[in-house]
This record gives structure tokens, C-alpha cells and sequence, in this order.
């Protein structure tokens, strides 16, 4: 099940859990599957940890994270992706930032990171983020919105669309996540037949700690875990 909010505070995993941790992930990831360190609230301690056991790609939630991230590991240290909701007035920053950002839901947002891409000379890989529980307080596009955004990247010339990505509700079983994967992938696989101009369609990224094993049986080949390799967050 998935930790609540008010779980009690736990002490920092050692660096050499960690690196044991991210060994076992690393080891049962079929091949193709590539992993995402979610290092939202982790220490540079702890994500070098995990880069020196073979993370090659962490994902962070908020642009301030990954800025000191960054700042302390080394922009060569990992692939950096934006896997939490981003806001347009943060666009210029995760063009500075990121290799790719996973949670492209919108043409206003689309707008405002090819603007930041062009004035920075850079093109920028997106995934549309999949809103596949049509929850009312999650971000994500509506699924039958998916195909026009994809369409409509094609007008931004500093946009790739590489893929989609998905969280899915908070639900108690992993097991009960596997429509939403399903969708997703569903959905993936229409964008592919598509041909779209611009679009080069190779990452499918879904599950979680508790999660991934569905999404992966789903298809998924990207997978964003930060539990299972760091330990439990500390409540905020």
C-alpha cells in the first residue's frame, strides 16, 4: 500500500543500502526497461549513491530540486527529467535544466517551453502527461484529448514528442493500476500508427515503487522509482 501522509519520520537509508537497493532494481528491469531515480526531497548524498550503483536518469518534481541537484552532482553526472507538474512561468528554468520533461499537459505549457527553447537554441524532448484516471485534481491531458496536444506539437518546431507518460489514481493494489496502464499504452500505440510529423515515439513511461512490475507487464520502458531505491519520504 502506499505510505500516507502521516507516516512518522524515518532516518536517511545508508549510502550502501542505497546502492544495494538500486542493484536489485537495476537487476530485474527487463532489458529495454530503463529506470528513473525520483529524487524528490533526496540529498545529493543520495542520489550520488544511487548514480555510483548504474542510475543513469533522475527525475525531479520541482525545478528549485533539480537546480541544486545539479548544482552539487554535475550536469554530466545523469540524464535530468521533469517528472512533476510544471508551471509556465517555470518553463525558461526547465529549459535550462532538464534533457527531457515528462509532464507536458497543455498547448499553453507546450507554447511557453518552445518560446524558452528557441531563445535558448536547444530543442527540448516532451512526453504528454496522460491524465488516465480523469481525476479532477490530477494534472494530465483527458485521454481523448492526447491525439489533437500530440497533433498540435507539430507547430512548435523546438518540441520533439518522444512519448507519453502516466501516474494513475493512489490506489491500494498495484494490481488495480493495470487499467490505466492499460489505457495509456493504448493510447501510446495509436500515436505510433499516426506517423506524426515531428514525433519520434520511443518512451513509455509508467509505475512506481509499488507499481512498476504492472506498468512494465503493460508496457512500459520507463519506469520512475524513488521509494524502493531511497526508503520511505519524510513527511512534510
Amino acid at each position: 500500500m502506499r505510505h500516507s501522509a502521516c507516516e512518522a519520520r524515518f532516518d536517511p537509508m545508508s549510502s550502501d543500502l542505497i546502492r544495494e537497493h538500486v542493484r536489485l532494481v537495476l537487476a530485474e528491469l527487463p532489458s529495454g526497461v530503463s529506470l528513473v531515480a525520483a529524487g524528490k526531497t533526496r540529498s545529493p548524498d543520495e542520489l550520488h549513491a544511487a548514480i555510483e550503483a548504474g542510475v543513469e536518469i533522475v527525475g525531479h518534481n520541482y525545478v528549485q530540486e533539480a537546480r541544486a541537484s545539479i548544482a552539487a552532482l554535475g550536469r554530466e553526472a545523469a540524464a535530468w527529467h521533469m517528472i512533476g507538474h510544471l508551471q509556465r512561468n517555470k518553463a525558461r528554468e526547465a529549459v535550462e535544466l532538464f534533457d527531457l520533461v515528462e509532464t507536458l499537459d497543455s498547448l499553453r505549457l507546450a507554447r511557453a517551453l518552445d518560446k524558452a527553447c528557441a531563445q535558448a537554441g536547444r530543442e527540448l524532448p516532451v512526453l504528454i502527461e496522460v491524465n488516465s484516471g480523469l481525476e479532477p485534481d490530477k494534472h494530465g491531458a483527458h485521454p481523448d484529448e492526447v491525439e489533437k496536444l500530440a497533433r498540435e506539437l507539430a507547430d512548435f518546431p523546438s518540441l520533439r514528442l518522444e512519448g507519453l507518460m502516466t501516474m494513475g489514481p493512489f490506489l491500494d493494489s498495484p494490481e488495480q493500476m493495470r487499467p490505466y496502464f492499460r489505457l495509456c499504452a493504448e493510447l501510446y500505440r495509436h500515436l505510433e500508427s499516426l506517423d506524426m510529423p515531428g514525433a519520434a515515439l520511443r518512451t513509455l513511461s509508467m509505475g512506481m515503487s509499488d507499481s512498476y512490475r504492472v506498468a512494465i507487464e503493460e508496457g512500459a520502458n520507463l519506469v520512475r522509482i524513488g521509494t524502493r531505491l531511497f526508503g520511505p519520504r519524510e513527511a512534510k
